[in-house]
């Protein structure tokens, strides 16, 4: 069911133009990816949905109705920027960032609490936010954007700043969120953490959205045919039984097996390859290799820019 959407969203900036006729689409209860290179417009289709900057054109809708102002309440945002006041104790501005999204001081106070136990910052409370360091300060804008159970959650690159350890533990309560009810928009140039955390991404480049769809589907469709096999037996017989239909990108061998990475071409299908091998090797395994998100951005964005680059020349 879809939560929110942005529909063909214009944005330009003196001669700059930040969007172009974008349009996304996330479910309720997802983690969305917003996807991108520097500058490709996705911090302002994310200042767009906080209500911080217009869209020239296009339209913003929650569950079902269009977007208005009072709906900022209802977000919660981390930005890559961060921002606390330096000279405040870390509880004070906790609860003063709290009740600026609609929560009594008593709530805030109980719900902070909670969140403090649970990411170990309880001796942190009357410390000034300029004792911490920038991974505990950072911990603690994460808590003061969800201390108020927003329903639509964005985050600007999260793990900026943290350790393994603390990401993780980011990781695990961007899941449990999730499951507890919130949507989530999820900016980054992490593509380990897209894999783990996405349901869907759109990739946006040069103020075009020229990928969307499921994290899964995307990574099928980008794959280039080729397979990963291990196996016994002679190579010089394995190259003459693959003939002209396959390539053989990557070889190795060794006395427990041999490994052989090949893409078959022409379209042929899984079965024409291992038909062509079994009677030249024994199969010890045999994978297709699915290209990650990294593999799936690089290669979207080449392709982006290549088109871009043919159109003006022709």
């Amino acid at each position: 069911m879809e939560f929110f959407s942005a529909k063909n969203v214009n944005k330009v900036f003196s001669n700059t133009r930040a969007l172009s006729d974008v349009s996304i689409s996330v479910n309720e209860q997802s983690i969305f990816g917003l996807l991108g290179p520097n500058g490709a417009g996705k911090t302002t289709l994310i200042r767009i949905i906080n209500q911080i900057t217009a869209p020239d054109d296009g339209e913003l809708f929650l569950e079902g109705r269009k977007m208005r102002q009072s709906d900022v309440a209802l977000i919660g945002y981390l930005p890559e920027e961060r921002g606390l006041y330096k000279k405040m104790k870390v509880g004070e501005q906790a609860i003063y960032l709290a009740q600026l999204k609609g929560m009594t001081k008593k709530d805030a106070v109980k719900n902070l609490k909670n969140w403090f136990e649970r990411f170990e910052m309880v001796d942190w409370w009357n410390k000034k936010v300029e004792e911490l360091s920038k991974g505990m300060q950072q911990k603690v804008q994460f808590v003061t954007t969800v201390v108020h159970k927003p329903k639509l959650l964005i985050f600007d690159e999260p793990f900026s700043g943290f350790d393994p350890i603390n990401a993780n533990l980011l990781k695990r309560e961007i899941l449990q969120l999730r499951n507890d009810g919130s949507t989530i928009i999820f900016s980054t140039h992490n593509m380990g953490s897209v894999e783990e955390l996405c349901d869907h991404i759109a990739l946006i480049n040069k103020s075009v959205k020229i990928v969307d769809g499921p994290t899964d589907e995307i990574r099928q469709k980008y794959k280039s045919n080729i397979f990963e096999i291990k196996y016994k037996g002679n190579f010089q017989l394995v190259d003459k039984a693959l003939g002209r239909n396959f390539k053989i990108l990557e070889h190795t061998e060794s006395e427990k097996e041999n490994h052989l990475q090949v893409q078959y071409l022409n379209g042929d299908s899984n079965n024409d390859l291992l038909q062509a091998i079994m009677p030249a090797a024994e199969i010890l395994s045999f994978e297709e290799i699915i290209p990650s998100m990294n593999d799936v951005f690089i290669k979207a964005v080449n392709e982006s820019n290549n088109q871009t680059k043919n159109a003006k020349n022709e």
